[in-house]
């Protein structure tokens, strides 16, 4: 048999090396599409979605006749709940039976240190009329910082001698930190079930209604307060009634060394200090003027406070005008010992986003102050 030449056999294999180098058709490139997996390979899941759900809600129940008198005659039986409009079965009632856990926090800012012995004093009407005698408190103070000043306690006296202890500092006024620190600390707080006894959880705050430099927001404070289930009341100060008990400024121009006088007296009469005063006229009056003309916004639009006390079912108290700081503590302790406390695991309602509560009484002529609902957080929020 005659063998091929060589330059044949060289261009066939040179043409070999090119069809093996080529890129292979489209055919026969890696489908792009989902995979088949074999038999007896593990499949790759996706992460679960994590929702939010709420085992127990806790709402405090305050009922009151036409003419505002406490009503404590009442039994379960006498109320019902709904949550987003779905009827609920109490699990846990009570009348002003459960112990509280109080955290109370007091603005310590340089603006409100002239009603600092006010706020002195009633450390004893916190610790007898609040807390009780089988109640447990914590104190924090908060001005350009939050300082816990006692830990949990059911040492009345130890409450007493921290208040007695308060000093005014910056004039900062972190509300709103103070409050998510004291929600932060209610959380821990064994709450009473059906099968087990609890405390309930309560935060008191005394303060002006206005927040400086908090890094929180008072929407995530409140809902976070809501799904703890804890109930804020407050006491609000008022730096109005402050600059006014504050001792007077001697305002009267000073334009020449002390003792001296830049212009002549009225004819007739001898110069002195009082002469002055009359002339220029008191600055005393003007000072508040300018003072309420530069606040009113405040006074208008600010309602943290009273927010932070609707939204969880609890009190605001403002001492302007009627009510004096012990007044209004003695009143928000006499609350706490004669309300409800209704307690129910939702059914039938595990959406996420805000659900509202409903109670109501079954007799008439009863008006009923609850928490109006809380709200529920989805995977993504």
């Amino acid at each position: 048999m005659r063998k091929p030449p060589f330059l044949v056999t060289w261009l066939a294999m040179l043409a070999g090396a090119i069809l093996l180098s080529a890129p292979a058709p489209v055919s026969a490139q890696a489908p792009t599409g989902p995979i088949t997996p074999q038999p007896g390979t593990a499949i790759q899941q996706a992460p679960p979605k994590i929702v939010t759900r709420v085992s127990l809600v806790n709402t405090p129940v305050t009922v009151r006749d036409a003419s505002g008198r406490m009503v404590n005659t009442l039994d379960a039986k006498d109320f019902q709940v709904t949550d987003k409009g779905v009827p609920q079965q109490i699990t846990h009632f009570d009348l002003g039976g459960d112990p509280l856990s109080v955290v109370i926090l007091v603005e310590t800012s340089s603006r409100i240190a002239p009603l600092l012995p006010q706020i002195q004093r009633a450390g004893i009407v916190l610790a007898v009329t609040v807390m009780g005698t089988d109640g447990e408190a914590a104190v924090v103070g908060f001005n350009d910082s939050v300082d816990k000043l006692q830990d949990f306690t059911t040492n009345q006296d130890a409450i007493e001698k921290t208040f007695t202890k308060l000093d005014t500092a910056t004039d900062g006024s972190k509300l709103f930190d103070a409050m998510a620190i004291g929600v932060e600390m209610l959380s821990g707080r064994p709450m009473p079930t059906a099968d087990t006894p609890g405390r309930r959880r309560i935060m008191l705050i005394l303060s002006e209604a206005t927040d400086a430099g908090s890094e929180t927001k008072l929407g995530a404070v409140l809902r976070q307060a809501q799904l703890a289930n804890v109930t804020i009341y407050s006491v609000g100060l008022s730096a109005t009634m402050a600059e006014l008990k504050a001792p007077p400024k001697n305002t009267t121009p000073q334009v020449t060394p002390p003792g001296t006088f830049g212009r002549p007296p009225f004819p007739g009469s001898v110069q002195t200090p009082g002469s002055e005063g009359a002339l220029y006229g008191s600055g005393d009056l003007m000072a508040v003027a300018v003072w309420a003309v530069q606040h009113i916004k405040n006074k208008i639009t600010d309602h943290a406070l009273e927010l932070a006390a609707t939204a969880t079912g609890g009190e605001h108290i403002a001492t302007f005008k009627n009510h004096s700081i012990e007044n209004a503590i003695d009143e928000i302790g006499g609350e706490l010992h004669s309300q409800y406390s209704l307690s129910y695991i939702p059914t039938g309602t595990n959406e996420t986003g805000y659900h509202e509560i409903k109670v109501t009484v079954k007799k008439e002529g009863l008006k009923v102050r609850a928490r109006p609902g809380y709200y529920l957080a989805g995977p993504e929020s």
